[in-house]
């Protein structure tokens, strides 16, 4: 996953404190569950105030070796009913399911999504015994939430509860699933067969999705259906697992989502920094800013001030390859666990900003965890708060459930994933409105640009102008419209500051291109070129 380890203080970002556009504390509060097991990697939904819990690991970061990577004992195979509130759980086996769904049930990073009182869970990693190997499966389940957690509490028979169907288009994990209209959003991930092997030797086979696959799901009768399936492809920019797809509700009111950082860019083992907002009507990454403070799957929530027409996301500690130390910024690309609760805000005019916390995690901790938002607040139907329609200077946003824990921050890089393992820490999370409250801004801001001319161009080769703003490695993709990558590679013959060169697009065959620019394998930007 990550190959080298690289520390310094970067000088180069600016930080200020600012009276803060969040003026909220947050506080953490360990509520206990006595007996629930840790897990990571699982999927959730809710109902009456409690949760139902299936799927993810037992054990914590996965090892290194492939013979001991993700053994079949630690797949969970348990589903959960938890009541927070009167420290209560119950308990079914998905072994007592038809072999589709128990295999499926037990897998980790599954895509799932709520709708109503229909959970929906695609996908999942882990090992089948039906294919004698580890598989991504090719899944679609549908559960009635309300009836198979009435099931479980007394101890009746879950069998009636699902659905299920197959298709290549499911075959995904480490991806997310939302909804927006009708219409569902299976939005990155890859397919991963076979054994782990950080060495890439031929032990498993592993395609990147690149993609966000749209479809409409029937689940009114007997059997579950999909319809109005499509593909968007991007090789750049949607090439990402792992990461947090953040409910979102934009400046002008649409409701959406944003892909918040993941795993891993193109040329380098290091993760992208730049989101990517989804809506209705496409999707547009957001290059003109980087996120430092979290770049791994972890618990995330967001709320809505429709009185600033503000959008702010937090998220709760995971892995970053940038974390606070001594009051510095530090970068360090083996990407280790962290201890950071940050807030990336989306301010009137569209652009973000990215704060941290005062406050920390307990411990290492965070990365595979899910925050669960508290229902009784006002939220819009993408289940983003209402913070404008919350009148207590004091309010339960939700709880933190699982994760992994670490007692390293470089467990993996140290070939020590025995120092971790999954939490069964629950934490209430509360927002304390503190008016005074001051936060540190990260300047976000992405120094390098660049034009091409002409545009529309006749032939192959264009003129490429840019600024490097300091010396650094620069590298350059070439991909179509269709997602497909026509070319990558480095340009060495530049200097620091203005540059001009020609440059061949080194795609006959194709009528639109999309070159992107990748400046210290941190700085993306991207232009369309239009060929006659």
């Amino acid at each position: 996953m990550k190959k080298f380890l690289y520390l310094f203080v970067l000088s180069f970002l600016q930080f200020t404190q600012a009276q803060s556009s969040f003026p909220y504390d947050v506080v953490l509060t360990p509520v206990n569950v006595t007996g629930l097991p840790g897990l990571h990697s699982y999927a959730f939904a809710q109902s009456n105030g409690k949760w139902l819990v299936i799927g993810g690991r037992k054990d914590g970061l996965h090892a290194r070796q492939p013979f001991n990577a993700f053994p079949e004992n630690q797949n969970n195979t348990s589903i959960y009913v938890v009541d927070v509130v009167n420290n209560q759980f119950w308990s079914a086996s998905v072994t007592t399911l038809a072999t589709g769904l128990s295999e499926q049930l037990q897998s980790t990073n599954m895509n799932f999504y709520q709708d109503g009182d229909t959970l929906y869970i695609i996908g999942g990693y882990a090992f089948s015994t039906t294919a004698n190997d580890h598989v991504t499966h090719d899944k679609l389940t549908s559960i009635d939430v309300v009836g198979l957690m009435n099931a479980i509490e007394n101890g009746t028979s879950i069998n009636s509860f699902f659905k299920q169907i197959s298709g290549p288009e499911f075959a995904i994990t480490g991806g997310q699933l939302g909804k927006i209209g009708n219409e569902f959003y299976l939005v990155g991930g890859h397919q991963f067969d076979g054994r782990y092997n950080p060495m890439n030797n031929p032990t498993f086979t592993q395609t990147y999705s690149s993609s966000i696959r749209k479809f409409e799901i029937d689940n009114s009768g007997s059997n579950l259906s999909i319809s109005n399936y499509n593909v968007i492809t991007d090789a750049v920019h949607l090439h990402r697992r792992d990461y947090n797809l953040v409910p979102q509700v934009f400046p002008n009111g649409e409701l959406g989502y944003t892909i918040s950082s993941g795993v891993f860019q193109i040329s380098a083992d290091l993760p992208f920094l730049y989101p990517v907002d989804i809506k209705a009507g496409g999707y547009f990454p957001q290059t003109q800013f980087n996120q430092y403070l979290s770049n791994y799957h972890s618990g995330k929530v967001g709320l809505y001030d429709s009185n600033s027409n503000q959008m702010h996301s937090l998220f709760f500690g995971g892995m970053s390859q940038y974390y606070y130390q001594g009051g510095s910024l530090i970068q360090d690309n083996t990407v280790p666990f962290v201890k950071t609760i940050s807030r990336v805000s989306r301010i009137s005019n569209g652009d973000l900003e990215e704060y941290q916390f005062p406050v920390e995690m307990p411990n290492l901790k965070g990365a595979g965890a899910e925050f669960i938002p508290n229902k009784n607040l006002p939220h819009y139907s993408n289940e983003v708060i209402q913070l404008s329609n919350i009148a207590s200077n004091e309010f339960v946003i939700g709880h933190l459930y699982g994760g992994i824990l670490s007692s390293s921050a470089s467990a993996f890089t140290d070939n020590q994933t025995g120092l971790t393992s999954a939490d069964p820490s629950i934490y209430e999370v509360k927002l304390v409105y503190n008016p005074t409250l001051s936060t540190q801004i990260i300047d976000g801001s992405n120094p390098f640009e660049f034009t091409v001319y002409p545009n529309p161009v006749k032939g192959d080769t264009i003129q490429v102008e840019f600024n490097a703003p300091y010396e650094a490695k620069l590298d350059y993709i070439i991909s179509s419209i269709n997602g497909k990558i026509i070319s990558e590679g480095s340009i060495v013959d530049y200097k620091i500051g203005k540059n001009s060169m020609k440059f061949d697009l080194e795609s006959p065959n194709e009528k639109l291109v999309i070159l992107t620019f990748i400046f210290d394998q941190k700085y993306f930007n991207s232009k369309k070129i239009l060929k006659k």
